[in-house]
């Protein structure tokens, strides 16, 4: 802001200097106009837009019809009475924008280069008067308008689809007032271009996609499945081509908050209940990639061999340049993008014969999905504006869909209830609040599925995966049950399990160790010298020792002054078992940067990430809230014991919120005395079997919040 108030004395004093009738007079009335309108769009003060408005027209009145700048000088006027009408709705600064418009478009007569964006701006003005007065006129000029600067576009030019979007805009206004069908079959052939976009998509073409998907969506639009699959398909190449930075990540955050649910809900709606497994997997598996900034197909391939690095490297040159091409909203860019966009097409075809790589940037295949279900049925539980329904994938067969008799807007209230509830365990008899909580979710949400299962043939002690999406992720799904006498609530039935997507449990499942090389087992106790210091650290780090000293090859403790940032990173580039009693510290903006309390300072997932550990087999976080959602922002599961499955562990344990020491000693030693096999060793596999053991071991004396408070998460 400093900048540009000495920019704005700067141009007063150039003015002074300049008096009437001085060839540069007008240039610099521009130029600070300029600078006062860019300063109204920040601070919002009326007078400077109205100096801005009165110094423009005084540039342009002196500037002769035929001078080069007054296409630019029209422009600005006009972009600046647009925003006073917008700020006060003043209809005669509207009329003169129109008039504004249509003098520019003179200046650019037919077979001009950049006609079509000024009849862009022309209609665009149109419409929005028509949106105030509702005259049909000024909507059909607009409509035709829109369609002359639409025909004006090359193929290949990154304005595309925006000016598809405008036309489509107004032809469903027209639809709306009119009804006309042809006008409605038209706004969806032009949506159905962008399924055939000839050039990687820009972030301009994928609101443009969610906007389709939108509309057909809630006009029950045949084209509304293809919408979606196209809006993802371009949320995956936005994401190839983005660099990793926190702004980006807010972008496909944004981008993708409701777009993958959405999606499910359409192909569930539409009977294709296979493409809504891959479409809401694709979706969280998007959003997941680009939040790690470091996990990506792209890394994979990085790491393949000498050829993959070398497309690696040639794909991340074409992604810079074309990215850089599509952000530059010119038509002279056309001839770039369409060289680019095919060199791009190349490099990705090339990509695909690798092995492994066969679907690179291309949605999952049900047929590999399915695979998650190998040990156990997955159950996935969505929430969106159009509906709640689960899909119950099996080893065999297609998805039962399993519909849920809640809404969206009915979840959110039970999610912020539950989480508000939360806050006081512990320091209040919260247990019959708690009690309706989960016997509601167990009439709308997990009763139903129970049935299907049941129907189904899974057999009670079988072990079965939840993967819920947005506000599902906030409720313990697990704990769920009618709890009434001679009633069974869920976990009587069944061992639950959590998982992030599908795909990362099949990931899990691959780097299970099978062999019997060495068990490398640390317990780190954080005790931050700052903050309250967590109680009987040491004697539950003494209990874990006293299980599995006698069974793992190499048994580390560090605790006090020992369990130091750097000390864990270590330890944990040596071991690939993990115990933690420490604080967990989630970040609700930045989830890698979510931490664990250690005596000198922050250990953070994203460090975790980076040791770069292939072969982590499991982790107990025994620390508060580790497996607690994002209130804030529940579109995705973001939590500590989230991340640490994402990160590599086959198989995390968590706690949802604060755990009592003598539950947590009493589970700890229950549950590593089960997670031992026949043979004397561990198996990352029996984790969700010995956790429930340890929990049943508990009695039911103890509050049930603290029963239910741990989860287990992965294989």
């Amino acid at each position: 802001m400093f900048d540009l108030d000495e920019a704005i004395e700067l141009h007063r004093a150039a003015l002074k200097l300049l008096p009437p009738g001085h060839s540069n007079r007008s240039m610099i009335l521009n130029n600070l106009a300029t600078s006062l309108h860019d300063r109204f769009q920040q601070q919002g003060i009326t007078s400077e837009l109205d100096e801005a408005i009165k110094l423009q027209r005084a540039a342009l009145e002196l500037l002769p019809s035929y001078h080069s700048n007054r296409l630019m000088f029209l422009n600005n006027l006009a972009a600046s009475l647009h925003d006073r009408f917008q700020q006060q709705g003043i209809m005669s600064d509207l009329d003169e924008v129109i008039e504004l418009h249509r003098v520019a478009l003179l200046l650019r007569p037919p077979g001009h280069s950049d006609r079509s964006s000024s009849l862009n701006n022309l209609a665009a003005s149109l419409r929005e008067r028509f949106l105030q007065h509702r005259i049909m006129s000024d909507l059909n000029e607009a409509i035709e308008v829109n369609r002359t600067a639409l025909e004006l576009l090359p193929l290949y030019h990154s304005d595309r689809s925006m000016f598809i979007d405008n036309l489509a805009l107004s032809l469903q206004d027209r639809f709306q007032q009119w009804g006309l069908q042809p006008d409605l079959d038209e706004v969806f052939s032009l949506c159905s271009q962008l399924s055939h976009l000839p050039h990687p998509a820009s972030r301009t073409d994928l609101g443009v996609a969610q906007s389709w998907a939108a509309s057909a969506h809630d006009l029950n639009h045949d084209s509304a499945l293809l919408a979606y699959k196209t809006a993802l398909k371009f949320l995956d190449q936005q994401v190839a081509l983005l660099s990793s930075s926190l702004h980006h990540f807010d972008v496909i955050k944004e981008a993708v908050s409701s777009l993958a649910a959405d999606a499910f809900s359409c192909s569930v709606r539409h009977d294709a209940l296979t493409t809504a497994v891959e479409l809401v997997e694709q979706g969280r598996a998007v959003f997941w990639s680009q939040l790690a900034c470091f996990s990506t197909p792209f890394d994979e391939l990085s790491a393949s061999g000498d050829t993959g690095m070398a497309l690696a490297e040639e794909f991340q040159r074409l992604s810079f340049r074309l990215r850089n091409a599509l952000d530059k909203s010119a038509e002279d860019q056309s001839p770039q993008i369409q060289q680019l966009s095919m060199q791009w097409d190349d490099i990705v075809s090339r990509i695909r014969t690798l092995h492994g790589f066969s679907r690179f940037l291309l949605p999952p295949l049900f047929s590999d999905l399915q695979e998650a279900a190998e040990y156990g049925p997955v159950i996935i539980l969505n929430s969106s504006q159009y509906g709640c329904d689960a899909l119950v994938v099996l080893s065999t067969g297609d998805p039962i869909h399993v519909p849920l008799n809640i809404t969206q807007t009915a979840v959110s209230k039970l999610s912020s209830e539950f989480q508000s509830l939360a806050k006081q365990f512990g320091s209040c008899d919260c247990e019959d609040e708690l009690v309706i909580i989960l016997r509601q979710l167990w009439a709308v949400v997990v009763g139903p599925v129970v049935r299907v299962l049941r129907e189904c043939m899974i057999h009670p002690g079988s072990r079965i995966w939840w993967c819920p999406t947005a506000e599902f992720t906030l409720l313990p799904i697990h704990a769920a049950g009618p709890y009434k006498a001679n009633r069974d609530n869920l976990s009587d039935i069944y061992i639950s399990s959590y998982t992030l997507t599908l795909s990362t449990l099949i990931r899990a499942r691959k780097h299970v160790s099978r062999d019997t090389s060495p068990q490398h087992f640390v317990a780190i106790g954080g005790d931050p010298d700052q903050g309250r210091e967590l109680e009987c650290v040491v004697p539950e780090l003494a209990i874990v020792a006293e299980c599995l000293e006698p069974v793992v090859s190499s048994f580390t403790s560090l605790e006090d002054g020992d369990a130091t940032v750097q000390g864990a990173l270590d330890a944990l580039n040596h071991n690939h078992w993990l115990h933690l009693a420490c604080h967990g510290i989630p970040n609700r903006t930045q989830p890698f940067k979510s931490s664990f309390a250690m005596h000198d300072g922050p250990l953070m997932i994203e460090d975790i990430i980076r040791s770069d550990r292939q072969d982590r087999e499991f982790a107990f976080l025994s620390a508060c809230h580790t497996a607690a959602g994002d209130e804030i922002s529940p579109a995705e599961s973001i939590h500590l014991a989230a991340a640490m499955q994402f990160s590599g562990f086959c198989s995390v344990v968590g706690s949802m919120w604060s755990v009592n020491n003598d539950v947590a000693h009493q589970v700890a030693y229950t549950f590593y005395g089960y997670l031992v096999d026949s043979s004397g060793r561990m198996d990352c596999t029996r984790a969700a079997v010995a956790l429930h053991e340890a929990v049943e071991s508990l009695g039911k004396e103890i509050p049930i919040e603290q029963q239910i408070v741990f989860v287990h998460v992965g294989v």
